[in-house]
């Protein structure tokens, strides 16, 4: 009878956390009353961080077999990194409301879109139409203080990554100018098709957590890219890229540049889409490819993209906006979602990640489809999809993609647990709508694994830096480095 009677008090207690405006129920409340805590780590559980880091150490290994050559193409470019707020307010653009637009036509545009996805501490990319004015922008960000120049484009940088391993010969196929290819490793070979004389510029505007510009406050550190690159908007080196392959006799292609199309308009991307899936054909059966995602914002182009290109590749990387675009585009699970609110809910990313390779892969052996797995990454966490008997070392590459994001975001070849924290869920559920599981991680097996019909899901935390010192490039890296330890243990029908 006290059970009850304490029972029904410490509920009262909290319900009254609630009212009060203290949404934050203190943790033996929580346990007492049965309810689960959902919340993220409290600052006093920091002994997590290390126990994660101390795992991922002694679990992370290279699978027996390995790629010895990878082809990367097609996007590549010269990234201007500068503070966002500092190089609007050197452009003499006021703060006001956000809004978000596919094609940026002027400052305004520039300026609203901006403050959009800075307010949500959100990524995007887009392509500024008026090439005079991208000029223009593109010097002022050149001569503002503290203006890095860095390797840019997601193929570039993917192939930077792959570069780090000594023992791997890395092909990159893209629009390569004098001073991107000063700055490339010199372990990459860049075909001459592909060299040109001027290079591609895109501007990135990054923001801190916390920052603060008019009202507008991120919640967290991000960027905001966007460039007039006609190049890699047309994807001019794909027919290039695929010429290659045949010479260098990779064991892995690695794509992207996709979502440049976009902002080339309907007409055109619609004609060059067609040529692109046609090029593509004549890979060379047997070779594997991943295909890096990245921001779009035209439904019908990603509805493309999921009918025509998904089923022809056998892996996707992609983060939590572009999972929850593909959705929306295709009518798929949480469509109706606008957005999603702080760290996505596990059990909604894996509905859509299920959804994905069900409806686009190969979960059906008696499938067309190539795509047997997706790698997930957003902020506080990370999940490889894998359709099961193609791909092995799974945990070890998801943990891989994890530990690059935290120590890479803080600058560092390592992880230092005094500058991450843990942001992710202890405990989820595994779908929104049943059949579904309660999984709990493990500091010391930091790697929660399930199945949902063929396909299994392997998710890991990621130690967030909490003063990173530079964000762009984080997913290309991430899609890398869980590429290296992964396996492909059956032979694709290609």
């Amino acid at each position: 009878m006290w059970r009850k009677a304490s029972a029904a008090l410490l509920l009262a207690l909290a319900v009254g956390y609630f009212y009060g405006g203290r949404p934050e129920l203190p943790e033996q409340i929580l346990q007492y009353i049965g309810l689960p805590n959902l919340q993220t780590p409290s600052p006093s559980n920091a002994g997590l961080e290390r126990a994660i880091s101390a795992a991922w150490n002694a679990l992370i290994a290279l699978p027996s077999r390995q790629w010895s050559k990878v082809a990367v193409g097609v996007n590549a470019c010269v990234d201007v990194v500068v503070t966002g707020v500092g190089l609007l307010q050197a452009l003499a653009v006021d703060p006001g409301a956000g809004r978000d637009h596919g094609v940026l036509h002027s400052k305004d545009d520039l300026r609203e879109a901006f403050v959009h996805y800075m307010e949500r501490g959100a990524a995007a990319e887009r392509f500024f139409s008026d090439k005079e004015v991208f000029q223009r922008i593109a010097r002022a960000a050149a001569e503002y203080p503290g203006a890095k120049l860095y390797v840019g484009g997601n193929a570039a940088l993917i192939g930077q990554k792959f570069a780090t391993y000594p023992d791997l010969m890395v092909l990159l196929c893209g629009p390569v100018g004098p001073k991107l290819h000063e700055m490339l490793d010199e372990q990459i070979v860049v075909p001459p098709e592909s060299l040109q004389e001027t290079d591609e510029f895109h501007l990135i505007l990054e923001y801190k957590a916390g920052e603060q510009w008019g009202s507008t406050r991120a919640p967290q550190a991000n960027r905001f890219i966007f460039s007039h690159d006609v190049s890699n908007g047309e994807m001019s080196s794909l027919e290039t890229f695929v010429a290659s392959l045949e010479e260098f006799q990779p064991e892995l292609v690695v794509l992207s540049g996709f979502h440049m199309m976009e902002g080339q308009g309907r007409e055109l991307w619609g004609e060059r889409l067609k040529e692109a899936v046609a090029a593509l054909a004549d890979i060379p059966k047997g070779i594997p490819i991943h295909l890096e995602l990245a921001s779009m914002t035209d439904k019908d182009f990603m509805s493309r993209l999921m009918q025509e290109v998904l089923p022809i590749v056998s892996s996707i990387g992609l983060n939590e906006q572009e999972l929850l675009f593909l959705s929306q585009a295709g009518d798929g699970p949480h469509a109706a979602l606008p957005a999603w609110k702080g760290v996505p809910d596990v059990g909604r990313v894996g509905d859509i990640l299920s959804w994905v390779l069900e409806r686009h892969g190969r979960t059906d052996p008696s499938s067309e489809s190539d795509l047997t797995r997706i790698h997930f990454h957003t902020l506080a966490y990370h999940i490889l999809a894998t359709v099961d008997g193609y791909w092995g070392n799974q945990a070890a590459a998801v943990m891989a993609g994890a530990r690059v994001a935290s120590s890479q975001a803080c600058g560092l070849r390592t992880v230092d647990v005094s500058k991450v924290e843990l942001k992710a869920p202890l405990e989820f559920l595994t779908s929104h709508s049943e059949p579904r599981e309660r999984l709990s991680l493990k500091p010391e097996e930091p790697v929660a694994v399930w199945r949902r019909g063929n396909i299994t899901f392997h998710l890991t935390p990621v130690l967030v830096c909490k003063r990173p010192l530079r964000t762009v490039g984080l997913g290309d890296a991430i899609s890398a480095e869980g590429l290296v330890y992964s396996e492909l243990t059956r032979q694709h029908p290609f």
